[in-house]
Parts: structure tokens; sequence; C-alpha cells
């Protein structure tokens, strides 16, 4: 994960979903997209159960771990801990707006202080041999012009970090919850591309709004890389094409019933392990989603993954409420200057 290539396409970490399981999920769809936990915070790394926070699959590489936190000592004994995990890069969260998290001063309140998360930073860099790089915002509360976002990359990147995901959205730290915070704020990718204009040697990554891969390749015209967030979420099957349209790699797994079948060798090994299944099935939820039958899935998952003593044959039984066609398509894109035109398979 050395060259640009390597951010080309990601799954932004979302607190309570890109969990272990989800990881292993999306994998199934994806073999290229860069995966991110949820932020841990380095507290929780060196004080808690560090297993249960950075435990992981190999079949999740490439994963990136995300940390919050604002003391360059406690993030650094983290990131070395992430590393001995095996994580491909640990990523500093300076995005989340939540008030609970401002409070612990770290997330988006640290765009003010450029200057600690520079330390802090370049602390990180000091104390691992794997790629360190930062997730922001475009500003906070009134910090939100071009020249605040300008000034904090030149000083964040005074630490040798080289790759900064920007969210194109400000962040108000008062007065509107994490969801409002994704919608309220409008989205500003004006201010990404400068900032990947006026600092060319940085590898720049945008993050905010894009609802499919044809927005992200839209993105990559200018930016070294997108980050897709709940659309991929809700609606997983999007990544499907992603290895063939962003990373000229093969394509993605032939229909939604092979990713069915894919996961099955996972499951049970965790069943086995104690896991309860609706963990794992939450994820799924939204895999047969825009095609008849969708419902009855999600349905008999949401009804029968909880059940005590429910195994992997659930989730096949599940699956065989959707029909499976001759053959699934995925998105549309539309050719500059075009009408929409369905892939080539």
């Amino acid at each position: 994960m050395k060259n640009f290539n390597a951010h080309r396409l990601c799954v932004a970490p979302m607190m309570e979903w890109t969990d272990r399981h989800c990881r292993v999920f999306l994998r199934a769809l994806t073999k290229r997209t860069l995966l991110y936990t949820e932020m841990v915070h380095c507290g929780a790394v060196l004080h808690g159960d560090v297993e249960r926070h950075l435990g992981h699959d190999a079949v999740e590489h490439p994963v990136a771990l995300q940390l919050g936190g604002s003391s360059p000592r406690d993030l650094a004994a983290a990131s070395r801990i992430g590393e001995a995990f095996g994580y491909d890069e640990i990523n500093l969260n300076i995005g989340c707006p939540s008030e609970r998290v401002s409070a612990g001063r770290f997330g988006a309140c640290l765009m003010a202080e450029p200057e600690l998360v520079r330390d802090a930073v370049g602390a990180m860099i000091e104390a691992v041999g794997i790629p360190v790089t930062v997730k922001s915002r475009t500003g906070i509360d009134d910090r939100d012009s071009y020249e605040a976002l300008s000034g904090f990359v030149e000083t964040v990147a005074q630490s040798g970090c080289r790759t900064f995901i920007i969210h194109a959205r400000k962040a108000l730290l008062s007065g509107l919850s994490p969801k409002q915070n994704r919608e309220i704020p409008p989205l500003n990718y004006d201010y990404v591309t400068r900032i990947k204009a006026d600092f060319p040697d940085l590898e720049i990554v945008v993050n905010g709004g894009l609802q499919s891969i044809g927005d992200a390749l839209a993105q990559l015209e200018a930016l070294d890389g997108a980050m897709i967030g709940r659309a991929a979420y809700h609606d997983p099957w999007i990544l499907r094409d992603a290895d063939r349209l962003v990373f000229g790699a093969a394509n993605g797994p032939a229909t939604r019933h092979a990713v069915v079948e894919d996961m099955q060798p996972y499951i049970e090994s965790q069943l086995m392990a104690g896991v309860p299944l609706s963990r794992i099935t939450r994820h799924m939820l939204g895999l047969f989603n825009g095609v008849p039958g969708a419902r009855a899935w999600r349905r008999y998952l949401s009804e029968n993954a909880c059940r005590n003593g429910s195994g992997a044959e659930t989730v096949r039984a599940a699956a065989a409420l959707v029909a499976a066609p001759p053959a699934e398509t995925g998105e549309m894109l539309t050719p500059r200057g075009g009408q929409p035109a369905p892939l080539n398979r």
C-alpha cells in the first residue's frame, strides 16, 4: 500500500456497522476495495479487550484500523499494537462530529488544533512501518474557509503524512447529531479538488455523498481516491463491479446467491466460536435490495437469525425465497455526453 492506487476505492469506517463480520461480507463482493474498521479509541486499545477491538479475519485484507484520540504518546502506542495485529494502515479520525467525541477532545474538533494533529500523526508514523493516514472534514463551525482547510493540510503534512481522506462537508460541533452532520452541511467537492491541485504530491481521497461506483469514477478524474459509506452498506451489490471498473481486475461474484454460498464457511466457523448468527446476518440484509424477493429475504433473516440454535442453513433458506435470475447486472453508468448503457459482462 505504498502507491496512490491503494485508496482508489474505499468503504468508509462506520460506527456499529463496519465490524469484522461486515468486512468479511463486503470482501465477498470486492477483493481490491480498501476496508476500514469502526473508529476505536486508543484508550480502548491500550486498556480494554484488545482482541475484541482489533481481532479480524485474514480474508479482510487490505484493511485499515481507524483510531481516535489526541495524545501523541497513546496514539503511537495504539498504532504499534494495530500494526502487530496485522493491519495494513492506521488512520486517525479527525472527522467525527459528535458532542461526546468532542468532549473527549478527539474527532473533528481537532481541526482547530492542527499542530497537535501534526505531532500525533508524526508520533504514529515514527512508531510503525505501515502507512498512517488522516480522515477529516473540510472544516468545523466558522473555521470553514478554504484557507483554513489548506492550512490544516499543510501543517499536518509536516508530520510526513501523505494521504488525506476528506469528507466534503464541514462539521457543526454543537446543535446537530452525527446523522444531521452527514446530511445538513452542504457538500463541497470543490474544496477537495482544490486541495489536490495545491498539494499534488499528496494522496487526496474524497468521502461524502457518493452513492455508486459511477460516482466514485467521476471523482477519480481529479482525485486519487473515493470513499463510499452508507450506500455500500445499504446496497452492497454496488461493490460487485468495483474490482473490474476501478482496479482493472476480475469482476466480482456472478450472483447474489453466490455471495451467500461464499459466506457459508465463515458463518459456520463463527457459529462454532459462539458468535450469534444475527451478528453476521444483520450486515447482509441489503444484499438483495432492488430485486423481487428482497423483502422476504430480510424478513426471514430478521425473524429467524436471532433464534437459539439458528445455523448457516437459515441463511440458505432465506436466500431460497429469492428467485435466482439467469444473470445479474450491476449498476448503469452514464457515459459522458450519452445515455445510460448497461455494463458489459
